[in-house]
């Protein structure tokens, strides 16, 4: 009788093992905790997508542009407009784009989302993300090989993915390999060793697969944060931790700030310098503070403002050596909120017109406040051309994607 339990008990757990774990979801319990229903869910989960494309997508046509450029050409930007502008791989696909188009700050959300959609909620797989971007790459360097034609377009059309991700894939793959040596040698190479805003490109999305946890957020935005250097790992959870706050159903802009003050990795208690996020969030609050102390002409987003002129002299006194530095980037969008008082259209003009990366910078405040605002509440003629110009012309359907996250999230 022992050895026929014992045999019993060995078949069910060999059969356990072998049994592939359903995801653990949102419970019902759960979801009425945050004061979401599905519809409401949805609706943030959509807003987070199409916030951040639209950012993108006012940032694209003048991206890296100069100030003085930018207002010469386009005047003060407050809308969307076409982009008549080169392709590369970083930056749009196909040239001359209309208003609506979007860049890789959109493509990272949407190979984030496809990410999650694989993942179970209450964890997070960091090895599952880098395979997921080397596979993307790898997909690539499969479609240049398969090319039989002798014209230049196809491979010029094809070079431009594998360049948006090969710098990546030199980092992802001694990561899943658990080389530390290579893996610890490609991170400091990546992008030259500079401190880009790497997480900041997907971070909101992860956000959103949070929502109302910005503590859970963040930990497991940090975790997925090794493509980062330094404290660009911090921001990059913080802005996760931002998204997710947003994200429960009567959230306050004080709860958007509250999460900034989260630091389950300890940064405050580095020697000697302290935690740099927290400065950054320091200097945003004082910049907005001191302009608006200037503000003679009742509007802070008018060109010819004082308010407006003093916050840009203060933000390009503390410019990196590389736009797309995190620490100017998280400046630059944390400024743009406050100073807007979290107005979705007027934080994303303060960015565009700004210049330096405003794509990026307009993304990551729209991915961030369209969770917070939802997708209902963004402005409607900007939402749908977004919407429109992503799924005719790139491919993208963003409603589709928000769909199949709401529905993996809730376990349906």
């Amino acid at each position: 009788m022992k050895n026929l339990f014992l045999l019993v008990l060995f078949l069910s757990l060999l059969g356990a093992c072998g049994k592939k774990e359903s995801p653990i979801q949102f419970s019902d319990q759960e979801i009425a905790e945050m004061g979401l229903t599905e519809k409401q869910l949805h609706d943030k989960i959509l807003g987070m997508l199409v916030g951040s494309a639209i950012g993108d997508a006012m940032g694209a046509p003048t991206e890296m542009w100069s100030r003085e450029a930018i207002s010469l050409e386009y005047g003060f930007v407050e809308s969307l407009d076409s982009m008549v502008r080169e392709v590369s791989p970083e930056g749009i696909w196909i040239a001359n784009l209309p208003a609506g188009g979007t860049t890789d700050d959109t493509r990272w959300k949407v190979l984030t989302s496809n990410y999650l959609l694989t993942q179970k909620r209450d964890e997070l797989n960091a090895k599952d993300f880098a395979k997921q971007i080397l596979s993307r790459y790898e997909s690539y360097t499969g479609e240049f090989k398969d090319i039989k034609s002798t014209d230049p377009e196809p491979f010029e059309a094809v070079t431009l993915k594998m360049g948006w991700l090969q710098e990546w894939a030199k980092v992802s793959q001694p990561f899943i390999d658990n080389n530390l040596i290579g893996y610890a040698d490609s991170l400091g190479k990546f992008y030259g060793g500079e401190m880009v805003c790497a997480g900041l490109l997907y971070s909101p999305a992860l956000g959103s697969f949070f929502p109302g946890n910005p503590e859970k957020a963040y930990a497991e935005a940090y975790k997925l944060s090794f493509y980062d250097l330094g404290y660009a790992k911090d921001i990059s959870a913080l802005s996760a931790a931002m998204t997710a706050a947003g994200m429960k159903q009567g959230a306050t802009k004080e709860d958007l700030l509250a999460s900034l003050r989260l630091d389950p990795e300890h940064y405050f208690e580095s020697r000697l310098v302290g935690r740099t996020a927290h400065n950054i969030l320091k200097n945003a609050l004082w910049i907005s503070d001191e302009a608006a102390k200037r503000d003679s002409l009742g509007n802070q987003l008018h060109p010819d403002s004082k308010a407006l002129q003093f916050a840009f002299a203060q933000l390009d006194g503390r410019l990196q050596d590389m736009p797309f530095h995190a620490g100017e980037i998280w400046l630059q969008t944390l400024t743009a909120m406050i100073y807007s008082d979290f107005d979705f259209m007027g934080t994303l003009a303060f960015l565009v017109n700004y210049g330096r990366d405003n794509d990026t910078t307009a993304a990551v405040a729209g991915g961030i406040l369209g969770a917070y605002y939802g997708f209902e509440n963004l402005p409607k003629l900007e939402r749908e051309k977004v919407l429109r110009v992503n799924k005719e012309l790139l491919g993208t359907d963003l409603e589709q994607i928000a769909n199949e996250l709401t529905r993996h999230m809730l376990g349906k």
